[in-house]
């Protein structure tokens, strides 16, 4: 029976079959089209990487690099830390019938040390370990965790719609998440509203959530906004933000931020519950072919028409539902994948278990937004959905 090889002479092996490269060649290389892939741990590359390098660590390299090249025959580096793991990514990449691969002789302590441009890393430790099976997803990446953490989102609503949103988007690493809210917790919030707590009944809904998300992701910034949303605050409240998530309970402030979405050029993710069913949709001004809230509902609807959940019930799972597709439509927008619901409503039905997609065309005579269309004023706005009743 043959004795298998040690580590040294299967290293010594496969620096027989794999080209090694120097770092300045390997830089020459990428500048020429090569692609440089960074296998080392996301915590590893927090220090720094080469410029340009993609950030795939070795323990999913076979499961992901097809997503991002999968052309066999472009040139693939492989760089770590010492030159041992590349050696062996190279090996794997050649298995999976990539043709020219290499690996970086020495490694990332090499490239430092003979001076070659580092960028620094998007992450620190903690970033890499809190985010990182979200950063494996090469749609996210150190590239879309840092454009998460730059995002400013502002939530109308701490209870039964923007509880779920808020626990989701800090725990994604948005950046900064403004509550905008003028109630206190009751005990009846409590089956729906998961971030408030029985020990918090009586506080205000925004310190309650502050508090909560505090606990779940301290990096996250939480600005609170003890206020009701009206014709006189809206602008200042919802401007500087990236986009805007609807949890009002009432039409008022759902047509006053419809309104404001357009001014501000805000993208709005509506939701709404009641009973057993909800719907969501993407109403983004910046988008010339995209609806507006109010080509949903030119006008408002009287209170008998539509109840609130106080008066007509919901099930308590149905706004986590809705509230963490308003989360998912959110984090699309800022990381700018995938297929955002914009001329689409989305309804779900609890007790059938089921999605419908209704096709929502932009309105050419909508109030808010078509060609005809004339702010007079959030005042305006105001009185229009006081006559509603």
């Amino acid at each position: 029976m043959s004795t298998p090889p040690d580590r040294e002479s299967w290293l010594a092996a496969l620096r027989q079959r794999i080209p090694e490269l120097s770092p300045a060649e390997a830089l020459s290389r990428q500048a020429r089209g090569a692609l440089l892939i960074d296998v080392r741990e996301d915590g590893e590359r927090a220090s720094g990487t080469p410029p340009g390098a993609l950030g795939l660590s070795r323990g999913f390299l076979e499961l992901r690099i097809e997503q991002v090249e999968s052309d066999r025959e472009r040139e693939v580096i492989a760089l770590c830390g010492s030159g041992q793991r590349s050696l062996l990514a190279a090996e794997a990449l050649e298995r999976l019938g990539y043709r020219w691969v290499s690996s970086v002789a020495g490694g990332f302590n090499r490239w430092k040390a003979e001076g070659l441009p580092v960028a620094l890393g998007a992450l620190d430790a903690d970033a890499a370990e809190r985010y990182a099976r979200q950063l494996q997803l090469p749609q996210v990446g150190e590239a879309g965790q840092a454009r998460l953490g730059e995002a400013r989102i502002a939530l109308l609503g701490a209870g039964g719609l923007g509880a779920p949103a808020a626990l989701y988007l800090a725990a994604a690493g948005v950046g900064q998440l403004t509550l905008i809210d003028d109630d206190v917790v009751e005990r009846s919030n409590l089956h729906r509203q998961v971030i408030h707590a029985d020990a918090r009944v009586g506080m205000p809904k925004t310190e309650s959530a502050r508090l909560a998300l505090a606990a779940l992701n301290p990096r996250v910034r939480v600005n609170v906004r003890n206020e009701r949303l009206q014709g006189d605050n809206v602008e200042r409240l919802l401007a500087g933000h990236d986009l805007v998530i609807d949890g009002a309970d009432n039409f008022p402030a759902r047509y006053l931020v419809a309104a404001a979405s357009q001014r501000l050029k805000l993208p709005m993710v509506y939701g709404a519950v009641e009973r057993f069913t909800g719907q969501v949709a993407v109403f983004d001004p910046r988008r010339v072919d995209s609806p507006c809230y109010r080509c949903l509902f030119p006008e408002p609807p009287s209170a008998a028409e539509a109840p609130n959940c106080s008066e007509a019930g919901v099930l308590g799972v149905l706004p986590g539902i809705v509230g963490l597709l308003q989360a998912t439509e959110a984090l699309k927008l800022i990381l700018g994948i995938g297929e955002p619901l914009v001329g689409r409503l989305l309804g779900f039905d609890a007790l059938a278990m089921r999605f419908r997609e209704t096709r929502l065309p932009r309105d050419p005579a909508c109030p808010g937004c078509g060609e005809h269309a004339v702010f007079r004023g959030y005042e305006d706005i105001q009185q229009l959905c006081a006559m509603a009743g």
